[in-house]
């Protein structure tokens, strides 16, 4: 459903707010590492989110990516419409250009109630709310062999 990208900016994210928790900074290196993702990708997708407010970032030896608690705001759909535009949101799921209420195509319907439980899912909690239940052990990132 979402790009590889989003993926991988969704899950370098929560890291982010994990590690921030504990009063931590993180390079894009440790970053990759734990997400398992390419490290070079992680970190064009994480200065993008820096540029975009979503993460903070500082130079130097104590440096690294992290959040502040104004940043505790956003949701999965502002980190997805951040890395992939709106276009899950907005656009004709078969493409067309005309596509409305008044002038739908044959899926428009279904894909408009999709959408609004999509949104919901994606509102309902925060980044900081979902990176709190990794830091529980409620849900995890990932599984390691």
């Amino acid at each position: 459903m979402f790009s590889k990208a989003c993926q991988y900016g969704i899950r370098s994210v929560i890291y982010i707010w994990k590690q921030s928790l504990s009063g931590l900074r993180v390079g894009a290196k440790e970053i990759a590492e734990h997400v398992q993702a390419p490290e070079p990708f992680t970190a064009k997708i994480l200065q993008d989110l820096v540029r975009k407010n979503i993460v903070s970032s500082q130079k130097g030896p104590s440096g690294g990516f992290y959040v502040e608690e104004e940043q505790g705001k956003f949701s999965l759909k502002d980190l997805v419409v951040a890395i992939d535009g709106d276009e899950l949101f907005t656009g004709c799921s078969l493409g067309l250009k005309y596509c409305s209420e008044s002038n739908p195509c044959p899926m428009h319907s279904d894909i408009v109630r999709i959408r609004v439980q999509l949104e919901e899912m994606l509102t309902r909690k925060t980044l900081k709310e979902i990176a709190q239940e990794v830091e529980n052990g409620d849900s995890v990132l990932a599984r390691f062999a």
